[in-house]
């Protein structure tokens, strides 16, 4: 596969550029994203799904630049992909021509089903929940995807577009025409899409996460992965469908969505009651990441392996982090919490965190030794996109960023109360941490004994020299001995 690789995403609402760099076998990161409101659907619905020339026009522009930045990007693969709009346009052969004359780039047409299940594997691969259905609202067109064990298992296109509905119901004032046409295209799924878990997909549903995030004072600015209890917001979000513009812009609405947010945020209303969805978490990822993950993982079922993950290989690979060297620390922290766990009632669940924390403590030191911690925290805290819960992610930044610390501020961890256990469980975490880094101060990678005498922890070996006069200098939740 292309070291760069750049995929074009043709929607009825906007075209979409994403260009992703492979670090190694599977690792990867985004590279550059591009957005233009191109609105290829514009005025199409109320001629027969006919795309207009101006829209084309419109779009031939962008295409026109997208390929441009993908060229000085050294981008050696393009894949470009059209949905809904464009499928279902009488036009789209004269389109594609034309498209394919003036600017060389070739356009596949995808049906809904692929477009779900581009959606699917993205969400699937880079979203921490294995089973759930995914809600992928676009403009004229929405797609359903059913995944059971990170496995799609059924997918499903509906005519439930944002531009759609403006065009057909919203722009004569008819919200109630639009819900009547919806309830009655959701009935085309059956009882095969009903879970408790919907991955949200798509700009309109990310519009809406980040209204919410504003609205409840959210503590870390990072969408995907973001997740609410739908019951608790269900009456905010029929009040948007009301609200004129200049309230939908208090709440965080940009001006570019305003035309379509409301019939978006009614389909998406409408389908939660449908499928008995529970909890909504935001997918950052889409039809982009797909058709890259598609082609990334052609030959493997378009699955990561099991127990990988991309956004941990990827820091490994960028910052050049020594795997054996943290894999001799990982083990460590492990045998202490193993044998702490129990008088300290740590629930075995924290030795995840750990371990990641041990894994990638040292990608600062890139940036600079001195404030190794202080920029680790940093890069875990908007570099573990994939395959992370907020508060798992937020959890393994922190135990870096305090492991120095005796004691961590109350003040420093009011903010992210909502996302982090007690302040003693961090400490006690960042107590293990610190052992771990302590034992190997000389990187020489010593055979260490760990043992436990009563509520005393020792640990021997020939080279803890150095480990020792650096451990009389801090308190631990429990009693370190260090022989030599």
């Amino acid at each position: 596969m292309a070291k760069i690789t750049t995929v074009i995403d043709i929607g009825s609402n906007s075209a979409r550029m994403a260009v992703f760099k492979k670090t190694s076998r599977f690792g990867f990161y985004l590279v550059r994203e591009e957005k233009s409101k191109v609105r290829i659907s514009e005025g199409a619905y109320e001629h027969n799904g006919e795309l207009q020339d101006f829209a084309i026009k419109r779009a031939l522009k962008a295409l026109r630049e997208f390929l441009l930045i993908a060229k000085s990007l050294k981008s050696r693969k393009i894949l470009c992909v059209a949905t809904s709009a464009v499928r279902d346009a009488p036009n789209k052969s004269e389109f594609i021509s034309l498209v394919k004359k003036e600017l060389g780039l070739n356009i596949k047409v995808i049906d809904g089903e692929k477009e779900a299940f581009f959606g699917g594997v993205a969400a699937a691969n880079l979203l921490y929940e294995k089973s759930g259905v995914t809600i992928d609202i676009g403009g004229g067109s929405t797609e359903f995807a059913f995944i059971k064990n990170k496995h799609i298992q059924n997918t499903v296109s509906l005519k439930l577009g944002t531009v759609r509905l403006k065009e057909l119901f919203f722009d004569k004032g008819d919200i109630e025409g639009a819900r009547k046409y919806i309830r009655k295209e959701l009935e085309k799924l059956g009882n095969n899409f009903n879970h408790k878990t919907v991955f949200g997909i798509g700009g309109t549903i990310r519009a809406l996460s980040k209204v919410i995030m504003k609205k409840i004072d959210y503590p870390i600015d990072i969408l995907h992965g973001f997740t609410y209890e739908i019951e608790k917001h269900n009456l905010f979000l029929e009040k948007i469908i009301k609200m004129d513009n200049d309230k939908l812009l208090k709440t965080g609405v940009k001006a570019e969505r305003l035309d379509v947010i409301r019939p978006g945020t009614l389909i998406f209303i409408e389908a939660l009651k449908y499928l008995k969805g529970k909890n909504l978490i935001t997918s950052g990822v889409g039809v982009r990441e797909g058709v890259f993950l598609t082609d990334l993982l052609r030959n493997h079922n378009h699955k990561f392996p099991d127990n990988f993950n991309p956004s941990v290989r990827t820091i490994i690979d960028v910052y050049q982090i020594d795997r054996k060297l943290a894999s001799y620390e990982t083990k460590i922290a492990m045998r202490v919490f193993d044998l702490i766990k129990d008088d300290f009632k740590l629930d075995e669940s924290y030795k995840m965190h750990l371990i990641y924390a041990i894994k990638l403590s040292r990608a600062g030191e890139l940036i600079d030794f001195y404030e190794a911690h202080k920029h680790t925290d940093y890069i875990l805290l908007n570099s573990l996109h994939y395959g992370f819960r907020h508060c798992d992610r937020l959890l393994i930044s922190k135990i870096i960023r305090f492991h120095k610390r005796k004691k961590i501020k109350k003040r420093e961890m009011e903010e992210y109360r909502c996302l982090l256990p007690k302040k003693d469980i961090i400490e006690k975490l960042c107590n293990i941490f610190w052992v771990a880094k302590l034992v190997n101060i000389d990187l020489s990678m010593p055979e260490v004994t760990i043992s436990k005498e009563n509520k005393k922890i020792i640990i021997s070996s020939d080279n803890l020299y150095l480990a020792k006069e650096r451990s009389k200098t801090r308190e631990l939740f429990f009693d370190l001995e260090i022989k030599y």
